[in-house]
Formats: structure tokens, C-alpha cells, sequence
């Protein structure tokens, strides 16, 4: 009998230490710091909840394509953070969004749902003093650059006769170069066909629309 007691009263103080994740004024307040999440099911999921919520508090017609990245930060439940490609009248967008979710309360709510702007010369150093245009070293996890890796692969595929698919491995390292709104990715990949590693140097442009176009390509030698 104690020690049903006991669990009750220790069910009681987790329950009591969740809630307490809220702030004064009725928002979460950070318990935890944000971590990696690997893509999954569940993840997928809360992409496509966070993109119809979207829909339905704006009126808009946006299609969920991909997850990009994917975070959460331990709050009152779990906050996720979401960078999502998504199709909006037929071009592709990033968005980034914060979903909060309390399982033991059937609870999910969004939270931010923002547009991320394209790449622009502010993201390659211009903003510290350095002159606009030129390439610049930008991060292989940069989720522009993922997109156009990804872009570039898949166009490689395209235009391969072989029946083995073209898997990215890793995106070596990455140049950008914004000028007058075309936004240039060269990048160097590392790519698995079949039992077979490749390189490839691949340059992608980007437009003002959003659409991604393999400009060139060839086989690296190490």
C-alpha cells in the first residue's frame, strides 16, 4: 500500500516538473538544448501537420515535399524543429517550422511556420564587409546546398544509361556565388552507383524562382 503511495506521489511530481515548462505569460520555457533528430515516419508526420496547419491559418495551398533537417529541443513535451521543402505554385521553397508535441496529452500545435529566403550575397560574407559576388565556402549542410547536391544527383541519374541508382554519400566540400539573383553551387560529391564510389564536380545554378538546373558535370581524380 506505501508503496503505491509512493509511485503515485512520484507520478504526481513528473507531471508537476512537465508543466512546469511554461513561462509566466503562458509560452514555453527552454529546459533543453536542441539536438539532431534523424528523419523518420514520425518526423515525415509532423512535417505534413505543420505544413496543412500552415494552409489552414493562411489560406494557402503549399505542398510538403521533403524534410531537410530535422531538430528537437526537450521543453514541456518536445519542440521539433523542422527545416521542410515545400511546392508552392510549382516552384520549390524552404520554410522552417516548430511543432510542439505533449504524447501523454494527444497534443501537437504549431508554433513558427517562416519562409527562408534564398541564398543571397548577405549569406556568403558580403554582410561582414567583404564585396558582393564571388565564390564563397559555404557549409556542406547548408540545406541550400543539400537541395542542389540532391538536384545534381538525381540529373545524373537522368542522364545515365545505367539501371544502378546514384546514391549521395557526402557532399565533399561546397562553393556558392550569388550575382544579380542567380545563386551558382560548385560542389564536389561523393556518390555510390551500385558497389562503385564516384566523385563528381558538379555546378548547379539556382534562378529567381527557385528552380535548380545542373549546369555541368564531370568525374573527379583524387
Amino acid at each position: 500500500m506505501r508503496r503505491g503511495i509512493a509511485v503515485s506521489l512520484i507520478l504526481l511530481a513528473l507531471a508537476a516538473c512537465s508543466e512546469s515548462g511554461f513561462s509566466g505569460d503562458g509560452e514555453m520555457a527552454t529546459l533543453g538544448g536542441v539536438r539532431e533528430s534523424g528523419n523518420s515516419v514520425e518526423i515525415d508526420d509532423l512535417a505534413r501537420f505543420a505544413v496543412d496547419e500552415h494552409n489552414k491559418k493562411e489560406n494557402a495551398v503549399l505542398e510538403f515535399a521533403r524534410v531537410v533537417k530535422a531538430k528537437e529541443q526537450v521543453v514541456a513535451g518536445t519542440l521539433h524543429h523542422l527545416t521542410l521543402e515545400v511546392i508552392d505554385a510549382g516552384s520549390k521553397k524552404l520554410y522552417e517550422a516548430k511543432v510542439w508535441v505533449k504524447p501523454w496529452l494527444n497534443f501537437k500545435e504549431l508554433q513558427e511556420f517562416n519562409h527562408l529566403p534564398h541564398f543571397t550575397s548577405s549569406d556568403l560574407g558580403a554582410c561582414q564587409g567583404e564585396p558582393a559576388g564571388g565564390w564563397k565556402e559555404v557549409p556542406a549542410h547548408d540545406p541550400e546546398v543539400q537541395i542542389a547536391a540532391d538536384h545534381a544527383v538525381k540529373s545524373i541519374q537522368q542522364r545515365s544509361n545505367s539501371l544502378a541508382p546514384y546514391i549521395l554519400q557526402e557532399i565533399v566540400h561546397a562553393k556558392a556565388e550569388v550575382n544579380e539573383g542567380l545563386a551558382k553551387f560548385d560542389i564536389l560529391l561523393n556518390v555510390k552507383r551500385g558497389n562503385k564510389e564516384e566523385k563528381y564536380k558538379v555546378l548547379v545554378h539556382k534562378n529567381n524562382e527557385g528552380s535548380f538546373h545542373l549546369n555541368h558535370m564531370e568525374h573527379h581524380q583524387d
